[in-house]
C-alpha cells in the first residue's frame, strides 16, 4: 500500500525525519547521546496514520556514536484514490534503523541500514556519509550515498515487482559570522523498476484502465538554506530565523518549488516556540491526465503527479524539564501541530466533478532525554 500512499509517507517524513533519521554525518562533532520517544498522528484526505517512534544514541570514547531507531505506522481509511479505483484498507508498517558515526580529526564518517515491512511492500536501504571541515572549521563539505532495494506487492495476489534506488548527496555549509550560517545541498535520485501502484487506475474517456509508468526515473534537487541568530541587548543569542528554498526537477517533466520560513525563540527561561510556514508548488508529469482521450504508452492518474500547491502552517513548543534524574543530565517535552492545505488543479474529485482539495493535520508529542 506504500506506493498508493506515497504522498502521505512524504508528508510524515517531512515532520518526523529530522528527529528519527539521525544518520547523517554532521561535521567534526559527534551527535549528543540521547533518547527520543514519540507518538505521531496524521489525519487528512480520508486517511489516518498514527504510531510510535523511538531513537536511542550512545557515544564511545568521543570517537564513535551508534544509534538505533524504530518507527511504526498504523494506516487506515479511504482516500480519493481508493474511492475511484480500490477498496478501503488497513495496514501496518514497521521500520528499523541501525547506524554508526566515527570521528577522525576533522572528518565524520557515517553508515546506516534501514528495513521496513508491510504486507505488500518490503524495503531495505544502506547509506554512507562523510563530512569534512576545512578553512578553520568554518566550512563543511559533505558527501552521501545510499542504495535501496524494495519489493512491491499486491495484497491477496502473487504480484511482486522490484524497485531499486540510488541516491547521491553533495553539500556545503559555511559559517559567515557568529550568527549566520548558510548551506547548499544537491541531491540526485536514480530509480528503476516498478514505480507505480498496483492498486490505482487511470481514466480513458471515463473508463478505468490500468496505469502504466516508465520503468526509470531520475530526480534532482538543489536546496539553499540560511540561519540567522538573533541577539538580545546583552549580545546573547535568544532565537533564530531560518529561510530555505528547494528546486526539484525530474525526467518525468515534473518541476517543483518549495519555500520554507521558520522562527525559533526561547521564552520564560524554559519554553521554546518554533512557528513555521512551508509553500509547495508542482507541475504535472508528462504522462499524467485526469481523463485520457486517446491511449498512450504511459498513463497515470496519481494526484501526486498532477499540478497542485500545498501550504503548511505549524508550530512546535518545547518545555525544558531540566534534570529529572533517571540517568538523564537534561530532558524536554515537545508538542508539534501542523495544518496542511492542498489544492489540485487538474485532478477531479469523482464525488463532485470539481478540482480536488483537502486539508490534513499532523500532531507529534515526544520526550527527549540527554545522557
Amino acid at each position: 500500500m506504500r506506493l498508493q500512499l506515497k504522498g502521505v509517507w512524504g508528508r510524515l517524513a517531512a515532520f518526523a525525519g529530522a528527529l528519527f533519521a539521525a544518520g547523517h554525518a554532521r561535521g567534526a562533532v559527534l551527535p549528543e547521546e540521547r533518547v527520543d520517544a514519540m507518538y505521531h498522528y496524521y489525519n487528512g484526505g480520508g486517511t489516518e496514520v498514527d504510531g510510535p517512534a523511538l531513537l536511542v544514541r550512545k557515544n564511545f570514547a568521543e570517537k564513535a556514536s551508534v544509534y538505533a531507531s524504530y518507527y511504526a505506522d498504523a494506516i487506515s481509511g479511504a482516500s480519493i484514490d481508493v474511492l475511484t479505483s480500490a477498496s478501503p484498507y488497513k495496514e501496518t508498517r514497521q521500520e528499523y534503523t541501525l547506524g554508526a558515526d566515527y570521528l577522525y580529526r576533522n572528518t565524520t564518517m557515517g553508515v546506516s541500514a534501514t528495513t521496513s515491512d508491510e504486507r505488500d511492500y518490503q524495503a531495505s536501504n544502506v547509506g554512507l556519509t562523510v563530512a569534512h571541515e576545512i578553512f578553520d572549521d568554518l566550512t563543511t563539505v559533505s558527501l552521501g550515498y545510499s542504495v535501496g532495494h524494495d519489493t512491491v506487492g499486491k495484497t491477496g495476489t502473487s504480484f511482486s515487482e522490484p524497485l531499486n534506488r540510488h541516491q547521491y548527496q553533495l553539500g556545503v555549509s559555511q559559517v559567515f559570522t557568529k550568527t549566520f550560517v548558510m548551506s547548499v545541498n544537491y541531491d540526485a535520485t536514480l530509480e528503476d523498476g516498478y514505480l507505480n501502484s498496483p492498486y490505482r487506475a487511470a481514466r480513458l474517456q471515463g473508463l478505468l484502465v490500468p496505469e502504466v509508468y516508465p520503468r526509470t526515473r531520475d530526480s534532482y534537487a538543489i536546496t539553499i538554506r540560511g540561519i540567522k541568530g538573533l541577539l538580545d541587548d546583552n549580545g546573547r543569542v535568544y532565537g533564530s530565523v531560518q529561510v530555505g528554498y528547494r528546486a526539484f526537477w525530474d525526467t518525468w517533466q515534473i518541476k517543483a518549488d518549495t519555500l520554507e520560513v521558520s522562527y525559533a525563540a526561547r521564552y520564560w527561561s524554559r519554553w521554546t516556540f518554533e512557528p513555521h510556514y512551508r509553500y509547495y508548488k508542482q507541475s504535472a508529469a508528462s504522462f499524467y491526465s485526469d481523463n485520457f482521450q486517446t491511449p498512450m504508452t504511459f498513463m497515470a492518474r496519481d494526484k501526486e503527479l498532477s499540478t497542485f500547491t500545498g501550504n503548511t502552517i505549524g508550530v512546535k513548543a518545547t518545555y525544558d524539564l531540566g534534570h529529572i534524574g533517571l540517568g538523564f543530565t537534561r530532558s524536554a517535552v515537545t508538542i508539534a501541530a501542523d495544518l496542511l492545505l492542498f489544492d489540485y488543479k487538474d485532478f477531479t474529485d469523482a464525488r463532485t466533478g470539481e478540482p480536488y482539495s483537502f486539508n490534513a493535520t499532523v500532531l507529534q508529542l515526544y520526550f527527549s532525554g540527554w545522557f
